[in-house]
């Protein structure tokens, strides 16, 4: 809530972005201040409070209010908080946990559950007709698509990561009906995921696509599901959009194991783990 009022406040009139900005400055003192203290605070009338809750989408000062408080109330802030050339070690440790924790909540107040709803049906389709389970993702997506590959394995799913864009071509080329590509992206701008989710559309597999919002990518998929955090995808070394990828997978994984069943899983994940113990040292 407190990203989207911030990319709000350019089309608010002066006096309403002093309100904003007391907001910003305080967003828990905000939640519980009166209203007369809040103008104060400000140097502007009460009206004028009110005026501001509604420019940005709310009925008024008790309903924003409402909603305030519920992002808020987590404990960690919602707003990214930059890493500096010159912070102690504690600083550097505070600010990239809060930014993951931040990016993470924020996650569960946005996610839509219909969306990860019908992933996890598509998904489960695809291993019920023997079907193929594909990740594709470049650089730092690339690594997320074979952590990806490695915990669908497990459930015995036929699936492979690719993080090569000629690989991603060729192999969307081969797909069908009841085949299943997850491509993950953070811009959801690169040219060789666009047309490797494009060409598997073309030959009837399912496109499930993880990335930002309003992106090209996003508009090519069956099944979007929404990974959008405060991280510019410009940065040279993501890591709040890493962990954000790696956390839908880990819930995709989650969801079709409840859906293929412990009967089904544990005798092979049993299996597996008695095999590789011999592989470790005492």
């Amino acid at each position: 809530m407190l990203d989207r009022l911030q990319a709000s406040m350019a089309a608010l009139s002066p006096s309403e972005k002093r309100v904003g900005k007391v907001l910003m400055a305080d967003p828990r003192w905000f939640v519980s201040a009166p209203i007369s203290d809040i103008a104060d605070r400000a140097h502007v009338s009460k009206p004028t409070v009110v005026r501001f809750c509604r420019s940005v989408g709310y009925d008024g000062l008790s309903d924003f209010k409402l909603k305030l408080a519920g992002s808020v109330s987590e404990g960690v802030p919602f707003i990214h908080r930059s890493v500096d050339a010159d912070d102690k070690m504690c600083d550097v440790m505070v600010k990239v946990l809060d930014n993951s924790m931040a990016a993470f909540l924020r996650y569960r107040h946005d996610a839509q559950p219909e969306a990860l709803e019908r992933a996890a049906v598509l998904l489960e389709r695809a291993w019920r007709n023997n079907g193929r389970i594909e990740f594709y993702g470049v650089g730092n997506s690339g690594i997320v698509a074979q952590d990806a590959q490695h915990k669908f394995f497990r459930l015995g799913v036929n699936t492979i990561a690719y993080s090569d864009g000629h690989m991603q071509v060729m192999s969307a080329s081969l797909r069908g009906p009841d085949d299943v590509v997850v491509v993950i992206s953070n811009s959801g701008r690169t040219r060789d995921l666009i047309d490797a989710a494009d060409i598997a559309r073309q030959r009837g597999a399912q496109v499930i696509v993880i990335t930002a919002s309003g992106s090209p990518l996003a508009g090519l998929a069956d099944v979007h599901l929404a990974a959008d955090h405060p991280e510019h995808y410009d940065r040279y070394s993501p890591m709040t959009s890493r962990l954000l990828h790696l956390m839908i997978i880990d819930i995709l994984a989650t969801a079709l194991a409840l859906r293929i069943g412990v009967d089904t899983l544990l005798p092979q994940l049993k299996a597996m783990k008695a095999n590789l113990h011999s592989r470790r040292y005492a």
